[in-house]
């Protein structure tokens, strides 16, 4: 797998302004956008509703409102039931216990047979699923057990996150599982709502179902107070997003620009801030890149002062970096504090005269005849944030003479100057991950083009430490984790500056997502109804 095509997957459920966050809204009284019909707002077309072919973070949003996984995880981070009532772990694998009472849309029955008909096709190399290697593990099989209602699923070796892996895992049934021609033109899932009209690059509508009832801790969805359709809106402008917001035409929707602070002040919306994972740096450390020495590295660093960094990466919205997966955690902890350089200008300049970096006479550090110069690229696509942020660093290391071309990339062409031309020796990068398991192969393993690892990194602490923690399912790895994110710190392979939030703004209606997902059963309608 090349690393362009590893972004490509990575970036199919986490883009780069990390839309897969957790999040809950609440709002109060009144509005035309109330009633029957909830209506929520996403940045892009979310295209085919197929879940083994899941091209960008909207299709996660639409996926979980028709679709059910066998395990839900909280905003606290704890495991609980979906379409599995109970489940048993080992390093390799993990069987599920299903729930009896589960159909499909279409009256069909949700049996181990078709946990293991899905796992089969999301593994086919034929199927060329984005999702294998991402947010299913690679070689995956699954083994069902029809008598005794019970699927196991496993991998060639052991995998720390085997259980939580599944919460990415949705499955078709029914009609669409014999036949995948039908998703696209309808859903064929056994979740609360169901497709029943598609405007692509418009709005997309669904129904409620009627007797609904094994939803995260077997909850269902016939409260009155939940809307009978789902609209979800296309609304690439979140200006635009946030004007529908105060004219009363969406209930809910997600923003993490300048338009945010809007929401703050329209009376009867409420608003909470949710943290969207790390924003981050990496050097390049192959052959001639100046990021391949370490002491040069720590000697960049501590000429930054990222605390204010952070400040401007995120317009002043974001919080503390604590790690390098977006919360909900499964191995909580602050792994960030102490294990980065501390800034200090004076000692930067010291440790480049320590390294063999001197001023010359235009104030361009040289070594042997060679000049310091860094090559930075930073997303064009990413707003005046990233720009400003860009220009700080560059700055940063200009006072202490390093001369610095800043380079700003649109999206389209990111993942072909990262792993294809490499011409960099520092990116921005926020990969914005989930599991710990997800980041190796990009933080280790072949270099890029033949492999993930867009950096060229070679932290043989981190390699050790993640190999052991593998071995240990969930909660047992977690120091290993941890430990692993430490030694990445302490050799500035990776630099985590700020964890970035979104305002997630609703309104006549109360709702929870996580990861980017909404919890189907938990909208409520709170306005008066049409």
């Amino acid at each position: 797998m090349t690393r362009a095509s590893a972004r490509a997957r990575v970036m199919a459920w986490c883009t780069a302004v990390s839309l897969l966050a957790a999040g809950c809204g609440a709002a109060q009284q009144a509005g035309a956008a109330g009633g029957d019909t909830f209506s929520f707002a996403i940045k892009g077309d979310p295209g085919l509703l197929d879940p083994a072919q899941v091209r960008n973070t909207n299709t996660y949003t639409a996926l979980s409102l028709a679709y059910d996984t066998l395990i839900h995880i909280t905003q606290d981070g704890k495991v609980v039931s979906g379409l599995a009532r109970k489940w048993q772990v080992r390093p390799s694998s993990v069987t599920f216990t299903l729930r009896r009472d589960v159909t499909c849309a279409d009256g069909s029955r949700v049996t181990p047979g078709t946990i293991a008909e899905n796992v089969r096709h999301l593994t086919d190399p034929a199927t060329k699923s984005p999702t294998l290697g991402v947010t299913v593990p690679e070689g995956l099989t699954a083994k069902a057990d029809t008598p005794t209602n019970r699927v196991t699923l496993s991998t060639p070796k052991p995998f720390g996150f085997i259980l939580e892996s599944t919460r990415f895992l949705f499955m078709v049934c029914g009609k669409g599982l014999k036949d995948r021609s039908v998703l696209a033109h309808a859903t064929s899932g056994s979740g609360p709502f169901e497709l029943s009209s598609a405007k692509p690059n418009q709005r997309y509508t669904f129904i409620r179902r009627k007797h609904y009832a094994w939803g995260p801790k077997g909850a269902g969805n016939n409260d009155p107070r939940m809307p009978g359709k789902f609209d979800l809106k296309v609304v690439p402008s979140e200006q635009t997003a946030a004007n529908m917001m105060i004219s009363n035409q969406l209930n809910g929707v997600m923003l993490n620009g300048p338009d945010r602070s809007r929401m703050q002040k329209i009376p009867g919306v409420t608003t909470t801030e949710q943290s969207i994972g790390p924003s981050e740096f990496f050097f390049h450390q192959g052959q001639e890149h100046p990021g391949q020495d370490p002491a040069l590295r720590r000697a960049l660093l501590q000429a930054v002062d990222l605390r204010q960094l952070g400040a401007i990466a995120s317009s002043g919205t974001g919080r503390k970096a604590t790690g390098l997966v977006q919360s909900p955690r499964p191995c909580p902890g602050d792994t960030v504090s102490g294990n980065l350089p501390t800034f200090h200008h004076a000692t930067a300049e010291k440790a480049l005269d320590d390294a063999g970096w001197r001023r010359s006479g235009s104030g361009v550090r040289t070594k042997d005849g060679k000049r310091l110069n860094i090559r930075m690229v930073y997303g064009a696509s990413s707003g005046e944030a990233a720009t400003a942020a860009a220009e700080y660093l560059a700055k940063a290391w200009q006072d202490v003479g390093v001369q610095v071309q800043l380079r700003g990339v649109v999206d389209a062409a990111y993942a072909d100057v990262e792993s294809v031309t490499q011409d960099w020796d520092v990116i921005w990068e926020p990969l914005g991950v989930t599991l710990p398991t997800q980041l190796l192969g990009m933080l280790s393993g072949p270099f890029t083009p033949d492999g993930s690892n867009f950096a060229h990194l070679t932290n043989k602490r981190y390699e050790q430490l993640t190999a052991q923690a593998g071995r240990r399912p969930g909660a047992a790895g977690c120091t290993r984790w941890r430990g692993s994110e430490r030694a990445l710190l302490r050799s500035g392979d990776v630099v985590p500056v700020v964890d970035r939030t979104a305002t997630i703004a609703a309104r006549n209606s109360t709702f929870q997502m996580t990861s980017g997902m909404f919890e189907p059963t938990s909208i409520r309608m709170t306005g008066g109804r049409r």
